[in-house]
């Protein structure tokens, strides 16, 4: 049995259209919030004050002292594909916020949305009120230059949206986010944002050159960390269709975050969340970072509008660009030439870390417990005690008088000052902790570095440059040495043989379920032989098939420096300490090591000063 259709085509009505238009562009209270802030950015406001209730769905109030609009242009505003702002209908040329004319009908469309505006020009102001779509008479009302929209009982008209809502807290959250990404775009512009009566986020208009109150304004959202923990970006390439710049500050790799949330990232005054841009960023960090960690960026690209197409979106939140090579290659250099530029800096963040874990009272549960200043409760003396250390103890309580010696089998630790050593960045070691950190002294402060951690460091970046010259200086074992390993692993080995002979790691396949290796990297020095060799065999089967060659030797490389550092563990002369600290100030990016973890701490001494309350 055959069924029949008949297809009858019709026209959809104009409330439809826009509540369809609604959920490509609103999709939830942000959304509004963005669309309608980005309009009074493009009016050229100065402050701009948001209000929300409800987490937005119950109300959502924007002021701005812009240039408003005339009672012919408020009622033409809320038409669908009606704007200002695109000029001949050249979508090539997009220069503002809002181009597409859909914002303000989708939203009311959904809501109960009033709009009062007065034209810089103008006497009178006048109002207009849109309920789920039907527009009402123009009205007369009473407004200081610019535009007030108030938006009611979002998505009233489609209740099915409501229920993808998160909660009120959230969605403010949301809407916080976009404010604040738009605050750091226009720095010249004052924004306020509240929950209800309590205030959420204010700054305050700047005036003065771009850079510097791009950077007051990021810290003031980021916080003091973010100054103190950031490179400078400043280049630009020109190219067939004008210049290309980038501008903004990039965080140190120890500067880093569980997430991409932290990455600010612009197109024209415009915040996107482009995958192109954000893998730009993950490569030129590749090295310095974690693979579970992500920089903390706030980049700025300036590019011709006919280079970039900011129409691919409902939302405005991607873009295409014309040449995409040259963007990635742009901020990829950018910020490889910052960080090599920013050397052995580490981020602040780990010596306050370090410092607050110092503080007295932290742990009061494990200190001895007093009351009063003569009823003094200490631990009871360890055994020793007993063994003559108490009665030794108190020659050293007498007052010191002159020509006062120590008591005889005292020993005299003899640490005179070295005024070059101490001058260096990473000052002069001091001594070793635990055969596994270096105390060094500066001139204003104190250096705590991991030693293996920073050895680390330095062999990965000498493997590399080894790499690019193809000249690895290699090692013959007398004996090769075999390693048992599962067959698989053995054929992604023997796979990859030819690459792991240039980083001068000579293996081949040596019978069923087993390679012989027969050169190491003579940087490796005395290696465990077979834990390398497994190690390597589980990044070939964990990492990623579609990797680039070069993000495949980076990762091999970073597993050879592992295994050929110095270890936790081993004791170091006076002059090894004093070489390593050395080497760390000659090699780039010697801050973190290949994991992305910081090799070194530098307390300052007036923060040391201040736990002892000197200051």
């Amino acid at each position: 049995m055959r069924w029949s259709l008949t297809l009858i085509i019709r026209r959809l009505s104009e409330n439809t259209i826009n509540k369809i238009a609604a959920g490509e562009v609103i999709e939830r209270p942000s959304s509004a919030v963005k669309e309608l802030v980005e309009n009074a950015i493009d009016a050229g406001a100065h402050d701009i004050r948001v209000v929300m209730a409800g987490g937005g769905r119950e109300l959502i109030l924007i002021s701005d002292d812009g240039c408003g609009m005339g009672p012919h242009d408020l009622e033409l505003a809320v038409e669908r594909h009606a704007t200002s702002k695109l000029r001949e209908d050249d979508l090539s040329d997009i220069r503002t916020m809002g181009f597409r004319g859909e914002a303000l009908p989708s939203i009311a469309a959904v809501s109960h949305l009033t709009m009062i505006s007065r034209a810089q020009d103008h006497e009178e102001s006048w109002k207009i009120t849109i309920d789920g779509g039907h527009k009402k008479r123009l009205q007369p009302a009473a407004r200081k230059a610019g535009t007030h929209i108030e938006v009611r009982d979002l998505f009233y008209a489609t209740p099915a949206r409501l229920k993808f809502l998160k909660t009120d807290r959230t969605e403010f959250n949301y809407a916080l986010d976009v404010i604040k990404r738009l605050a750091m775009a226009y720095p010249e512009v004052g924004f306020s944002l509240m929950d209800g009566d309590r205030r959420a986020f204010q700054v305050s208009a700047a005036q003065g050159e771009l850079l510097e109150v791009r950077l007051r304004r990021l810290v003031a959202i980021l916080g003091p960390e973010f100054g103190n923990n950031i490179m400078a970006i400043d280049v630009s390439r020109e190219d067939e269709g004008g210049a290309v710049t980038l501008t903004g500050y990039a965080g140190l790799p120890t500067y880093n975050r569980g997430n991409a949330r932290y990455q600010y990232l612009f197109v024209n005054g415009r915040p996107v969340k482009d995958k192109l841009l954000n893998g730009a960023v993950r490569g030129a960090y590749m090295d310095f970072v974690a693979r579970n960690r992500h920089p903390v960026v706030a980049l700025f690209l300036t590019v011709p509008t006919a280079m970039v197409d900011v129409n691919v979106h409902p939302a405005k939140a991607e873009v295409r660009f014309r040449d995409s090579g040259l963007i990635r290659g742009l901020i990829v250099g950018a910020l490889r030439r910052a960080l090599t530029a920013a050397g052995h800096r580490v981020a602040t963040t780990g010596g306050q870390s370090a410092l607050s874990a110092f503080q007295p009272g932290r742990d009061r549960a494990s200190l001895p417990q007093y009351s009063g200043r003569s009823q003094t409760s200490f631990p009871t003396p360890p055994a020793a005690y007993n063994a003559g250390l108490g009665e030794r103890s108190l020659d050293f309580q007498h007052p010191l008088e002159p020509g006062f010696a120590p008591p005889a089998g005292r020993v005299e630790t003899d640490l005179e000052q070295d005024d070059n050593e101490v001058a260096y960045p990473l000052g002069a070691a001091r001594g070793q902790l635990h055969e596994t950190y270096i105390v060094s002294q500066t001139r204003d402060g104190i250096i705590i570095v991991d030693q293996h951690a920073a050895h680390e460091r330095l062999v990965y970046e000498r493997l590399k440059a080894d790499l690019i010259t193809r000249d690895v200086p290699r090692q013959l074992l007398l004996i090769p040495e075999v390693v048992e390993l599962e067959q698989e692993v053995v054929d992604r080995l023997v796979a990859r043989a030819d690459e792991l002979c240039d980083l001068g790691l000579s293996l081949e396949e040596f019978g069923p379920g087993a390679v012989v290796v027969r050169e190491l990297p003579a940087l490796l020095g005395d290696t465990d032989i077979r834990g390398l060799v497994r190690d390597l065999g589980d990044d070939l089967m964990a990492l990623d098939q579609t990797l680039l060659l070069s993000e495949w030797l980076a990762d091999i490389c970073s597993t050879m420096a592992c295994h050929g550092s110095v270890r936790a563990g081993r004791r170091l002369t006076h002059a090894e300490m004093n070489a390593l600290l050395r080497q760390m100030e000659q090699t780039p990016h010697s801050g973190q090591c290949n994991h992305g973890r910081p090799t070194y701490v530098d307390l300052k001494l007036s923060d040391i000063e201040r736990l002892f309350g000197r200051r």
